[in-house]
């Protein structure tokens, strides 16, 4: 995988929006909590991960690059609102994107709640295999599933139809 190199004034953005949100909460909560570890390694249509165990936020660096202001304000303090949560409320009984991470975004970190990001993922995309079955609509099976298929360890079915997905030119051999 090629490393992307992420400019240093985006990296030194993130980290002063990280520690505003950070001290923030530390008022809020009267609480001290670690700085966690940023890294910029996160792939794929992701824009984010947190690592609870680790305290550890993974940040997709093209998307960073593409979308820097709604990036930095948004996806951040999404990521920061989960370790908040994991280290306030611990894990059992807790869902990733429930009432405490929403009321961590609302009331703590002052952000507006949203599971998933807007970004263009064209860039970032993987490429990927249009299956077919009975159904009038195409699949789109990811080159890891394509190579299931196609090495005999895997097969999907349609969930509308519950027919096996086959390729097109698999369909066109036996018409």
């Amino acid at each position: 995988m090629k490393t992307i190199r992420v400019p240093i004034f985006l990296q030194q953005r993130v980290m002063q929006t990280l520690r505003a949100k950070i001290a923030l909460a530390e008022q809020k909560l009267e609480q001290k909590f670690p700085e966690p570890i940023v890294n910029y390694k996160q792939r794929g249509t992701t824009a984010g991960s947190a690592y609870l165990k680790e305290w550890e936020i993974r940040i997709n660096p093209i998307l960073l690059i593409e979308n820097p202001d709604n990036f930095i304000d948004e996806v951040v303090p999404h990521e920061l609102a989960h370790l908040l949560v994991y280290r306030v409320y611990g894990r059992k009984g807790i869902l990733p994107h429930g009432n405490e991470w929403k009321w961590m975004m609302q009331s703590v970190l002052e952000v507006s709640p949203s599971r998933t990001h807007n970004f263009s993922v064209s860039t970032v995309k993987s490429k990927t295999f249009t299956y077919h079955c009975a159904c009038p609509s195409n699949h789109e099976l990811t080159i890891r599933r394509h190579n299931k298929v196609v090495r005999g360890e895997n097969q999907y079915l349609c969930k509308k139809c519950g027919e096996i997905l086959r390729r097109e030119n698999e369909v066109a051999a036996e018409n």
